[in-house]
């Protein structure tokens, strides 16, 4: 940092002057002052960390595989083809995954299917045996009730 300029982030009676005049005109640009004279040293740091977040965020990343999986090229050829190669590969892997999800779920939906009918079949089987044979009519329900507690 330039250790000779009249305005810097230090006490110096220019520094000081703009901070009284500050207060005195408007108190933000007073406040404003002081916190540069105090934490004025770290902006160069932090306009630093804010520059190389915004390019990692908003373009730090070149290339058709970099773009889409948030990785820049590193100037190493070598690793970036290794890199681009194994990312195909998880993206081949991940593919198969998926495709054998699809056909897990296909396998268990037909398994309670199957599970279902065979449950189905078998409670239709017990009630065509348990039916009286010559109760043929529905019961009344009337108006009684339901019906449901005619045989107790």
């Amino acid at each position: 940092m330039n250790t000779s300029a009249l305005i810097r982030p230090a006490w110096t009676p220019a520094t000081i002057a703009l901070m009284v005049l500050g207060f005195v005109v408007f108190w933000p640009l007073g406040l404003a002052m002081l916190a540069y004279i105090i934490w004025g040293d770290r902006f160069d740091g932090f306009k630093r960390d804010v520059k190389e977040a915004k390019n990692s965020f908003f373009g730090g990343c070149r290339g058709r595989h970099a773009r889409r999986h948030g990785f820049g090229r590193t100037g190493n050829i070598a690793f970036d083809e290794w890199r681009e190669k194994e990312l195909e590969r998880l993206e081949e892997e991940r593919r198969r995954l998926d495709e054998t999800l699809k056909e897990f779920d296909t396998y268990l939906r037909e398994l309670r299917r199957a599970k279902d009918q065979e449950e189905f079949d078998r409670f239709m089987n017990r009630a065509r045996n348990n039916e009286p044979k010559g109760n043929d009519k529905p019961r009344d329900s009337g108006p009684q009730g339901s019906g449901l507690l005619d045989d107790v």
